[in-house]
This record gives C-alpha cells, structure tokens and sequence, in this order.
C-alpha cells in the first residue's frame, strides 16, 4: 500500500517584499524632513506624506490609484496643523498663499480632466505638507518635469498610448524639493 505524502507548505515571507524597499525611501523622507525642519509642528503632516508616499507610488505605479485611505489622512492632518498653527501665531495667513495657489490650481486641473483626482488630492496634501514656501511650489513643478521627462521617453520607445502614473512623479518632485529646501538651508550664511 503506498501513502501519499503531503508536500511542505510553501515558505512564506514574513515581511513583503516591497517593504524591504518601502522602510529605507519612509526613513530618508522622515529624516530629510526632520533635518530641513526640525522637530517642529509644521513637520507633522510633511512626515504623514513621507510615511505614506512610498506606498502611493508603488500603488500608482502598479494600479494607477492613488488611494483615499492613504491621500485623505494627510489632507486632514494638514489642516488641522495649519489651522492649529494659524491660532499659535505660528504661521500667518500670507504664508497660506502658496499651499491655497499650489491646491486650487491642482484641483481645477482635476476637476477639468487634466489629471485623475487622486493626483489632485496628492498635490493638495503635497501643498499642506509642505514645510516651506519653496517646497510647496517646487515639489508639483518638479514632478511634472519629471513626467514629462518620462513621457518623452516613453514615446520615445513607441509607447503612444501608453499611460504614465503621475504619482510616483510627484512625490519624487517632493522628495528633491526637501532635498533642495535642506542644500539651501545647509549653504546659506547664519
């Protein structure tokens, strides 16, 4: 009589993969923050955005959403620390021009069909997270540089028709804003 043997269950992974990606990108954002920053109050949405933004670029990038459960929080937690901020004294109403220029001009591009609304909200939590002026308007004009770029590439290779997430390209521009805003600050005189 012959006894079937049931094969070993598969291995599975205890930590996913792209995690092992994700958790260094998270820290670098988190700690180019922090250092452009400091441990200020006006760093708490901009590390909410760098928790987040590895995910939303993996997730553009593979499925072209950027999800709500994700853009939404960082949204809400930027207006609750601008709002907290605004009553502190901490930020007067003209430094509330560029994230009110940077999220009105995204939404309309949104609302009229430019770009998906994802990206809209993406760009508004950019502006709400940003911990400077320079950022706030660099971040979006730097990730549709590098869209366009890609684009350029892409139809380069013969891929008319073929779509781009915008996501990834944002966050990225947000990314090489703080960089910059940092180099900035590093260089400059006290």
């Amino acid at each position: 009589m012959m006894t079937e043997t049931a094969s070993p269950a598969p291995v599975r992974n205890v930590l996913p993969l792209r995690l092992v990606w994700q958790v260094p990108v998270t820290l670098v954002l988190v700690a180019l923050v922090v250092a452009t920053t400091g441990v200020t109050m006006a760093a708490v949405p901009a590390i909410a955005l760098a928790a987040v933004a590895a995910e939303l670029a993996r997730t553009d990038a593979t499925v072209h959403r950027l999800p709500n459960r994700l853009t939404v929080p960082v949204i809400a937690i930027g207006l609750v620390v601008t709002g907290v901020r605004l009553l502190l004294g901490e930020l007067w109403a003209p430094g509330l021009l560029p994230v009110a220029a940077v999220s009105g001009t995204v939404l309309a591009l949104g609302l009229v069909g430019a770009f998906g609304m994802g990206d809209a909200k993406l760009g508004i939590a950019m502006a709400l997270a940003g911990p400077t002026p320079l950022v706030i308007v660099a971040a979006p004009i730097l990730g549709t540089l590098f869209a366009g770029v890609a684009a350029v590439v892409v139809l380069a290779r013969g891929g008319r028709g073929r779509r781009l997430p915008l996501g990834p390209f944002l966050l990225a521009g947000w990314a090489v804003a703080l960089a910059l805003q940092f180099a900035l600050a590093v260089t400059s005189p006290a």
